[in-house]
């Protein structure tokens, strides 16, 4: 029988953020150990963030104490993908299942002894995620034999002013980052995004994420080409909606990226940003990842300022991807936005973060 513990952790930032949706000062999360035995574990993460979201906190923890309760029934020999399909049955909520789905990939890396991207581009026959189970598809087919060491990261610009963004993109691209993002639709984006880039050089892609912040395909349109000269890389989420966002990027100068709005199998942007809390964690993810190929469209993984566990199953996430496609640099460099210090291993170097190799998602 497996035991589900649930913990809530606070994480400050060190100065707050502000974006379309709103003012983030805090993160708060849960964390999950799912244990089979004292020696049978693994660890997850769930991270809902309302304002974003607009999943609730308490909607996360009332559907992980339903979780608990179903896989109070079940053993150590259960299938990963059955006891993913008893809870969505139960309540079917992305954020909460998150957690259950990281949890089992710990897991399952632990009882393998190795690294999670490895379960992932090397699937394993026999038992080690439970009878007949089989790891999800890493987007695209036959895994190929690249192997990616690092994840390639974008650093993100939360200054508003000219000066603060130029002086925090210098930095970036002086530490190695190829690409920055720039929230817009709040404030002087045009004179921001200008100093961004006369700060960081041609070299370095500038990323816009608008977070739905116009009310329209016209008013996002006439944004989108007032920013064009800056030779941007994409703009996230300029408006809300597949509708919506089809039709600016039928006349758009930028290319258009869909966060947000999730239909990864819509086809109606150029890319599709990712994050493992809203697809219901890696197995989710992959799934969409490989529904937004499908499409043509291109692919990258985001966090909504998820805590180490979150960011690891991201990395892990990437590898599998960049094994069996492009991928576009990645939006994984947010640990340091908080007050607690960077766990070993996670921080980014050249602007890149390397793939934990320990065995399960995280070894610290």
């Amino acid at each position: 029988m497996a035991a589900l513990r649930v913990e809530r952790v606070r994480l400050p930032l060190r100065a707050p953020l502000r974006t379309a949706w709103g003012d983030l000062a805090e993160r708060e999360l849960v964390r999950v150990r799912l244990a089979f035995s004292e020696a049978d574990w693994g660890d997850g993460e769930a991270a809902p963030l309302e304002p974003y979201d607009g999943v609730p906190l308490g909607a996360v923890l009332a559907a992980l104490d339903a979780y608990g309760a179903l896989l109070a029934e079940t053993g150590p020999d259960e299938d990963h993908r059955a006891l993913l399909a008893a809870c969505w049955a139960e309540r079917p909520l992305p954020q909460a299942l998150a957690a259950i789905d990281l949890a089992l990939w710990d897991r399952a890396g632990r009882r393998a002894g190795r690294a999670v991207a490895e379960l992932l581009i090397e699937p394993a026959e026999g038992s080690w995620m439970g009878a007949g189970a089989r790891p999800a598809d890493s987007g695209g087919g036959r895994p190929a034999a690249r192997r990616l060491d690092a994840v390639p990261v974008n650093a993100l610009i939360g200054a508003e002013d000219r000066a603060g963004a130029a002086a925090a993109a210098g930095r970036a691209a002086a530490a190695g980052f190829t690409c920055v993002k720039v929230k817009v639709g709040v404030g002087d984006d045009a004179g921001r995004l200008a100093a961004v880039r006369a700060a960081v050089g041609p070299a370095v892609a500038i990323r816009a994420d608008a977070n739905g912040a116009w009310r329209s395909p016209e008013e996002a349109l006439a944004n989108l080409r007032a920013l064009a000269p800056v030779g941007l890389e994409l703009c996230e989420e300029p408006v809300h909606g597949v509708d919506a966002l089809r039709a600016v990027r039928a006349e758009s100068p930028i290319p258009i990226a869909m966060d947000e709005t999730a239909a990864p199998a819509s086809g109606a942007t150029d890319s599709v940003c990712l994050k493992v809390a809203r697809s219901g964690g890696i197995s989710g993810l992959l799934a969409d990842a490989r529904a937004a190929r499908e499409t043509g469209a291109q692919v990258y993984v985001a966090s909504s300022f998820d805590g180490p566990l979150g960011i690891a199953a991201g990395l892990h996430a990437a590898a599998a991807l960049a094994a069996t496609g492009p991928l576009l640099p990645c939006g994984l460099a947010t640990l340091d936005a908080f007050e607690a210090a960077v766990p070993t291993g996670l921080t980014p170097r050249a602007g890149a973060i390397a793939v934990p190799t320990g065995p399960g998602l995280l070894t610290t």
